[in-house]
């Protein structure tokens, strides 16, 4: 006998049970999340299939079959083949728990026979990632609130990221931040404060997602609460940082030296710029390219804060995130197809409509084709001989840049709208203020430095 709908039911003792049908009902999402975000991840792995039958041994194949990752080659290149420790018998470029999972993983296919190490490093870290990519849909579930199973859903089945999942070890931070934004979202301050320190100790992008945190915090009034998750997430970053900056300080500092020497790179439109030798850039000095791509962040950041303190009702927490990554990706010195992984959760959960969304997945597999089609071209180029398709030139490929950003931006303007105009945004028009806003969510407003003047301006 069931007493109060769908929502309670009796066992044998005649004692109603409530909430056991919306129990059954969550762990039955739960299983189609997992199912959706395992499927996804068969179609990424059936998608390297040609490179990891040999094509990764042929400087060209693996591009004309667009199935090149990071991971099998950074197995020899990294010092894990010749059972070197990461960043004490090898200076690696990523930060410190990138550089550990490669370290486990290398640990776990030592005894494998030497002609298949490699890509046993390669099944085991897609063993890994797999593994975050469902943690990461599921957290981004429980960020999105009422419409959480199609929301992730959407990210689950993104075209571009199942094309990405295993170019790199991006899936590790893209578990980590949704795991942070889904703690948040569940007002656990702290727990979303370890996994954003975390998270900036896997890949340095996070720490940004700190700044539209304090913008919405400074105007709801919960400075308390995120200098709580503050504290969190440097404790967090410290603990995994400082063993490593111990033992290998030299090898610790490799990221951060690397990153500020790197010059212009693949996807970057600094990248665009230096090769048909703008103004914007042209061949001027590392330290005038690394200052314009700091001034361009720095203006993004003056806008999202103008934004964010200006517009009529509070943002949510999702939209700031996602327009702040935009700002930190465009004016970034490279921008690799993976990055599209970041973006991904905060795009849906910031604007949960296929459209333009689905043309920013189309621009962003327009790139993932374009950027390997122009690796065989430039390999050619060099005197490698060529055989089969023989890639795209500059004249192709540098359309494909800018198809990418105006794609991105397209959204971009999307969000902002709804920010705008919170009447259309389909959250707010279903009820809800900031699902994942956690402690912003249905706060009072406070700080807004429009309303001043807007009052003035009335009387």
């Amino acid at each position: 006998m069931q007493h109060g709908g769908s929502f309670a039911t009796s066992s044998g003792d005649g004692v109603a049970r409530p909430g056991t049908a919306a129990a059954a009902m969550h762990h039955q999402q739960t299983g189609v999340l997992i199912g959706a975000t395992m499927l996804s991840m068969i179609l990424a792995f059936v998608q390297k299939i040609p490179c990891r039958s040999g094509a990764w041994d042929d400087a060209v194949q693996q591009y004309q079959y667009f199935c090149y990752t990071d991971i099998y080659p950074l197995y020899e290149w990294e010092g894990f083949s010749r059972g070197q420790t990461a960043y004490i018998d090898h200076e690696i470029e990523y930060p410190v728990l990138t550089g550990g999972a490669m370290q486990v993983v290398a640990w776990l296919v030592s005894q494998i026979d030497e002609s298949m190490r490699a890509r046993t490093f390669y099944d085991v870290t897609v063993m890994l990632l797999t593994i975050c990519a469902v943690l990461g849909v599921l957290a981004t579930a429980r960020a999105a609130g009422l419409d959480g199973r199609r929301q992730a859903l959407m990210v689950a089945f993104s075209p571009a990221p199942i094309l990405c999942a295993f170019i790199n070890w991006d899936l590790v931070v893209f578990a980590l931040t949704a795991l942070w934004l889904a703690s948040w979202s569940s007002r656990r301050t702290v727990w979303s404060g370890i996994f954003l320190g975390l998270a900036v100790a896997t890949k340095f992008y996070p720490i940004v997602l700190i700044f539209p945190l304090l913008l919405l915090c400074l105007r709801a009034g919960k400075m308390r609460e995120l200098a709580k998750t503050l504290l969190a997430a440097g404790a967090a970053w410290l603990a995994v940082n400082v063993p490593v900056m111990i033992a290998a300080p030299t090898g610790w500092q490799t990221f951060y030296r690397f990153s500020s020497e790197r010059n212009a790179d693949w996807g970057s439109i600094w990248y665009l710029f230096q090769y048909y030798q703008l103004p914007v850039v042209g061949n001027q000095q590392l330290e005038g390219l690394n200052a314009r791509a700091a001034g361009s962040f720095v203006v993004g950041c003056i806008a999202i804060a103008v934004l964010a303190l200006a517009a009529r009702r509070r943002p949510r927490l999702p939209q700031l995130c996602f327009l702040m990554l935009v700002a930190f990706l465009i004016g970034n010195k490279v921008w690799s197809p993976q990055f599209v992984i970041w973006l991904v959760p905060f795009a849906v959960l910031a604007r949960p409509r296929l459209w333009p969304y689905v043309l920013w997945q189309a621009c962003e597999i327009v790139y993932f084709v374009a950027i390997w089609s122009h690796l065989v071209y430039y390999i050619g180029r060099d005197g490698y001989p060529i055989t089969g398709f023989p890639g795209i030139n500059e004249n192709w490929y540098f359309p494909a840049v800018v198809i990418r950003s105006i794609g991105l931006l397209v959204l971009v303007a999307y969000v902002v709208k709804d920010v705008l105009r919170p009447d259309q945004d389909i959250v707010r028009v279903r009820g809800q203020d900031d699902p994942a806003g956690g402690i912003l969510d249905q706060a009072p407003e406070g700080l807004r430095i429009a309303s001043n003047t807007r009052a003035a301006r009335k009387e």
